[in-house]
């Protein structure tokens, strides 16, 4: 079989003399009026005389006859006999890890190609008939067609105007447009669309080369695939999903019409827009039908008497994020996977190229998304802080798979829109960071607190150990000591003294490890961070997977420990994931597969590796699991399933957050106010007032809710084997009884701690 368009055959283009390609730009040569007419008069009657492919042959011979077309007969010659159609530019598909539920359409053209045998009989019938009716008996151009239009455009005026391309000429047409696109060349897509004879004899010339190279069948399929249906439509499969949600190969009579009657003016044939002018036009292809006996008199009876509003099923065109998933709010979490395509090397060597591919290229995009877990997420958050609360607060969370980075779901409590003038919406995804559309981040507070624990036991301090929760004043040369100026590359930030403080106001006393985890102790907790080197803390924590917001490092800096470095919900949910895998650590990932026609292509790896040994990841996991069981999160333990997390509230009651994770599930929950406008503090939310909002007021049970719905019918599984006797250390010796007369405290339990004074809820 010939080469076609559609598979990117080979037509190659010749050269026009200046070493460019004839088909890439405007043509250099023009034909006057009078030059035109005498061809054109010329060419009618040879092609009806001497035959029909033969016609653009013997041209040149008619000179040596003929003084009269001689001009004609050269521009002629001049005229390129060849082109290179490219692959069009289809539509690419992003889809929920199902694989079926559609999420969004990405295209600058919305087409879908579909071979031939794929398209239906009756709308192959529809367009030769309406365009072409001698399609299967000329060789490209149509001289009866050509003599009637030149006789009738001679006779009457503008609205008489007859075209007489065949369906080759149209293609070869579209082609050139397409091409000219490609290029982003206006004045060559201007040039491949004007009325004029010019263009016409330059369609009829490469029309007659490219029959010589391709079949009817293939000329057809190119055309009903490159031709425009419609406003935003492109090809025959994507107006018959959008018009009749049904494919090409399925449509009846009164539907292949409708399609068919479309592409002589796409938009003001428009069935959904212009149904008038449609049904009109329907009817006339029903008509041409019937005269080249396609369909019998009673189909076409029948046909034509069907109001054209009871045949449309119109579906959503779904552009873009924008509407993505519809009721699951899918929008942020597609705008991401776009971002990651254009950003990531594997999709193409730089931004032009990923944009091609992923807006021309025909994709289908699979990804992580859990649609059921997307819906959860969606309405908890947004019933937790309502999209018009008072405040302008918003609540965002994203939820990640541990040892594989999977992202399940992204969600906040507003409608992603690029029309930032739309109310309760924004395009900026609060659970990213900025390199993927998001935010500047947020400050995580004690969520923090996680990363300086892992290092706490990677230097060999124990669980048990206790540190003083005292309020004191600090300088830089505290902890300059165990943190080197020559250590890590960053110097210590600030030289300002600092006198840190816990939530409550309360501070005091020695207290233990996991006391200062449980309650979130800031106090107790700056005293571990002064026995560490900070370089190594960030060393640790960027190990593990702390994304600072910016996509810069981890900085050490003297406050770090009460989360001073902004961040995302997506990247503390995938750093907690590492304590759940055991210290595996994965990049989130948000693609599970992309495929071009029956070509798998490469996607983005997880790159996971070991970050910390399972001693450690044993130990965080033990630690982190008090804070659910006896700490300032207790109240959203989960039912019957062991888990483990941390609250996180910042400085002047801005943020708060919850991380918390299940064997099979990590998922941090952020809220705030975006544009950091607000305090959280002495505020209504959902008829409740709140003098503060910490991390374990709304955040964690809504953290709560969403992990009961999606894992919590899971079986429990335990986060991780017992926490080492060397990282949990030993129990302090009973305190002294205030008074002769009392009795002693009596002795912890074997692996618990002794009972403790009341430590602040949280940091």
């Amino acid at each position: 079989m010939a080469s076609s368009a559609l598979d990117g055959g080979s037509l190659t283009p010749e050269d026009d003399g200046d070493g460019g390609s004839t088909t890439a730009r405007r043509p250099r040569h023009t034909v006057n009026p009078f030059q035109a007419l005498a061809l054109l008069l010329t060419f009618v009657l040879l092609a009806g005389v001497g035959g029909l492919l033969m016609a653009g042959l013997v041209i040149p011979v008619a000179a040596a006859t003929s003084t009269v077309t001689n001009g004609g007969v050269e521009a002629f010659n001049d005229l390129p006999t060849e082109l290179e159609p490219q692959p069009l530019a289809q539509a690419s598909n992003i889809y929920a890890a199902d694989g079926t539920t559609l999420l969004a359409r990405l295209y600058s053209d919305n087409r879908e190609v579909v071979p031939l045998d794929q398209i239906s009989e009756n709308l192959q019938h529809a367009a030769i008939a309406v365009e072409d009716r001698r399609f299967y008996t000329h060789g490209g151009i149509d001289p009866q067609g050509m003599a009637r239009a030149l006789v009738s455009n001679l006779r009457g005026g503008d609205d008489q105007r007859q075209g007489a391309s065949t369906l080759t000429q149209q293609y070869v047409k579209n082609v050139l447009i397409d091409l000219a696109k490609r290029e982003d060349d206006l004045a060559a897509v201007q040039a491949a669309s004007e009325s004029t004879v010019s263009r016409k004899l330059r369609e009829a010339k490469l029309a007659i080369a490219l029959e010589k190279r391709m079949t009817k069948d293939e000329i057809l399929e190119g055309y009903l695939n490159i031709a425009q249906f419609g406003s935003s439509v492109y090809g025959v499969q994507a107006a018959s999903q959008r018009y009749f949600g049904v494919d090409a190969s399925d449509l009846s009579i009164v539907q292949a019409a409708t399609i068919a009657g479309i592409t002589q003016s796409p938009n003001a044939n428009d069935p959904i827009r212009n149904p008038d002018n449609s049904e009109r036009r329907r009817n006339a292809v029903l008509k041409s039908m019937y005269e080249v006996q396609y369909i019998t008199k009673d189909e076409y009876d029948e046909a034509r008497t069907t109001p054209l509003d009871q045949t449309l099923n119109p579906q959503p065109i779904n552009q873009g994020c924008e509407g993505a998933g519809g009721a699951i709010n899918a929008g942020y979490f597609c705008d991401y996977v776009t971002k990651v395509i254009m950003s990531d090397p594997v999709f193409g060597e730089d931004r032009a190229d990923r944009y091609a591919l992923l807006y021309q290229g025909g994709l289908n995009i699979t990804t992580t998304l859990n649609v059921g877990i997307q819906e959860i997420i969606n309405r908890e958050l947004q019933g937790s802080v309502p999209v018009d609360n008072e405040y302008g607060f918003a609540i965002a969370g994203a939820m990640v798979a541990p040892g594989s980075g999977q992202i399940l779901g992204m969600s906040q409590n507003s409608t992603y829109s690029t029309d930032e003038s739309a109310q309760y919406s924004t395009q900026v995804n609060y659970s990213t960071g900025s390199a993927y559309g998001g935010s500047n981040g947020f400050q995580p507070g004690s969520t923090f607190k996680a990363f300086v624990l892992a290092q706490w036991f990677e230097s060999g301090h124990t669980l048990r150990e206790t540190v003083s929760a005292n309020e004191r004043r600090w300088t830089v040369a505290d902890f300059l000591e165990n943190t080197p100026a020559a250590s890590c590359d960053a110097s210590l930030p600030g030289t300002k003294p600092w006198q840190p403080k816990n939530a409550d106001g309360k501070a005091g006393g020695n207290i233990s490890v996991a006391r200062a985890t449980n309650d979130s102790v800031n106090t107790a907790y700056v005293a571990m961070q002064a026995q560490m080197n900070l370089c190594d803390i960030a060393a640790t924590a960027d190990r593990i997977g702390f994304a600072p917001a910016d996509g810069g490092a981890v900085q050490p800096r003297m406050t770090m420990t009460l989360g001073t470095q902004e961040t995302s919900p997506l990247g503390m949910a995938n750093a907690y994931a590492t304590f759940a895998s055991g210290g595996v650590r994965c990049d989130p990932v948000a693609i599970l597969s992309v495929t071009r026609g029956d070509e798998e292509l490469p996607i983005p790896s997880a790159n996971c590796t070991e970050a910390l040994s399972t001693a450690t990841a044993n130990a965080m996991n033990y630690a982190l699991e008090g804070v659910l069981k006896e700490g300032g999160a207790k109240k959203s333990a989960l039912a019957g399933r062991t888990a483990a997390g941390k609250t996180g509230t910042t400085n002047s009651n801005n943020d708060a957050w919850f991380v918390g994770y299940t064997k099979e599930a990590s998922m941090a929950i952020w809220m705030g106010h975006p544009l950091k406008e607000r305090s959280l503090a002495d505020s209504r939310i959902n008829g409740v007032y709140n003098q503060f909002v910490y991390g374990s007021t709304i955040a964690a049970p809504t953290w709560k809710r969403i992990m009961d719905q999606a894992v919590g019918g899971n079986e429990d599984v335990p986060l991780s084997d017992a926490i080492a006797p060397e990282q949990l250390g030993q129990a302090p010796a009973p305190r002294a009884p205030a008074a002769p007369e009392a009795p002693a405290a009596p002795a912890a339990p074997e692996g618990e701690a002794p009972p403790e004074a009341p430590a602040p809820a949280e940091g």
